[in-house]
């Protein structure tokens, strides 16, 4: 089902991004820290000022083509508005400890396949942005702030696009933003929040903005995946200290429908092939922070008289995301690694071939 490709070398590679814009394929890779000369090896520590790697596709592998100055780099959101290409990237954090978590986040354009500043966006422990659209008009959200003694508490926020550039919309009560999702149900258009210490919700488009519409079971909250198929709504949920969970849409909330795993999930890549389903779920770590251990499976799951059934591990260390793309014909999947087995930054995120 998988045969690796490629092995890219990252530091703290917290996200893969895959996009086409103008015939190349790209990948857009963003690093929290490097491994920081003296200090003791730790998923907290670190220098994060290391850039975020941008890569293009050549002869069946990634090769680099352009670095981003992103400190402390978190998440990266590639979108289009007209003919216009963006790419909105969330910075954690900078310094090498003690760290700065009010650290300002870019949006870049894509202008003559380079990225550009456009937008620099006021943040405070950054960790995502998620655009989308309807009615002819473009958001993004941004999911931000950290929990920690002598640090204020921030709420995370929805922006809008008027034109020109991007101005707050909304903000969204919240502790330690993590993820957001974006999916329409049975006419309704749902925006879902993971946060890690506050509940996690699922808010609903009311014509005016987003109101809570369905608080989700579980603490410690990182992704969602929404999907359709064998005609029903879907919603996976992964909680890193807790459950992943399965949803399933009843017609007037999304009920439970499946626990997948238990502690460690981070993230996910639905894809369908051939008329049937396959959902990645990203391992992080077990542990606590203090002492991760970063060496799991993580699983390939393939839908199968009703339920999720798992039907494939391969290892990740520290994995932080998944992603599906296609070129040629065939189904790539790429994984990021954020921490090597001995908890040092320097990893290598990988590249594999998707056969069903």
């Amino acid at each position: 089902m998988l045969t690796e490709i490629d092995r890219i070398p990252t530091s703290g590679a917290r996200a893969v991004e895959p996009f086409r814009h103008n015939g190349t394929l790209y990948l857009v890779i963003p690093q929290l820290a490097a491994d920081a000369p003296g200090q003791p090896p730790s998923m907290t520590g670190g220098n994060s000022d290391v850039d975020s790697l941008v890569l293009s596709w050549r002869n069946g592998c990634f090769v680099e083509h352009q670095r981003l100055p992103i400190t402390g780099g978190e998440d990266a959101e590639f979108f289009r508005i007209g003919e216009r290409a963006f790419l909105a990237t969330a910075t954690l954090r900078s310094g090498q400890g003690p760290y700065r978590y009010d650290v300002a986040s870019t949006i870049f354009e894509l202008a003559q396949r380079t990225f550009v500043p456009f937008q620099t966006v006021a943040t405070f422990g950054a960790k995502q942005w998620k655009h989308f659209t309807f009615a002819g008009r473009h958001f993004l959200a941004l999911a931000q702030g950290v929990v920690m003694q002598g640090y204020p508490n921030v709420k995370s926020l929805i922006y809008e696009w008027n034109g020109e550039t991007f101005i707050p919309f909304q903000e969204i009560d919240s502790a330690w933003g993590y993820n957001w999702a974006f999916f329409e149900t049975a006419g309704n258009k749902f925006l879902a929040y993971a946060d890690h210490t506050a509940p996690s919700v699922i808010y609903r488009w009311s014509g005016k903005g987003f109101e809570r519409f369905q608080p989700l079971d579980g603490k410690s909250g990182r992704a969602f995946c929404a999907f359709d198929f064998s005609g029903q709504s879907w919603l996976a949920f992964a909680n890193l200290l807790e459950q992943t969970l399965l949803y399933r849409w009843d017609g007037q909330a999304y009920t439970l429908h499946q626990e997948l795993s238990g502690p460690g999930g981070r993230e996910f890549a639905w894809i369908e092939v051939g008329g049937d389903g396959y959902l990645v779920q990203v391992q992080f770590i077990l542990g606590s922070r203090e002492e991760p251990r970063p060496q799991l499976d993580s699983i390939i799951y393939r839908w199968a008289n009703g339920t999720l059934v798992p039907t494939r591990a391969f290892q990740t260390t520290g994995g932080t995301d998944a992603a599906f793309f296609n070129d040629g014909g065939r189904h790539y999947l790429a994984i990021s690694n954020s921490l090597s087995n001995d908890l040092r930054f320097k990893s290598e995120s990988r590249v594999y071939r998707f056969q069903p």
